[in-house]
């Protein structure tokens, strides 16, 4: 690309840079920090909320192999025949 030509795109960028800004409310940084803090707050809740539910299942699972002891096998319900009697 040549010194003296300029993609028009950039161009129009420029433009809208130069140009003039919208006016901004007042209010507008207090508003950012509070919707930020509400929604670290949520952020925060949600998550401690998960790391509960996680907790309290696997405690349930743990309590639910300790009774059931699912890798033990059942005993038989037949007894097989006795042989050299």
């Amino acid at each position: 690309m040549s010194a003296g030509r300029r993609d028009p795109r950039e161009e129009q960028v420029r433009r809208m840079l130069d140009g003039p800004h919208p006016a901004l409310p007042p209010d507008l940084a207090a508003w950012a920090v509070l919707r930020g803090g509400r929604r670290l707050r949520r952020r925060r809740a949600v998550r401690r909320t998960a790391g509960l539910l996680l907790a309290l299942a696997l405690s349930a699972l743990l309590v639910w192999a300790g009774v059931e002891q699912p890798w033990e096998s059942e005993p038989a319900q037949v007894t097989p025949p006795l042989q050299g009697w």
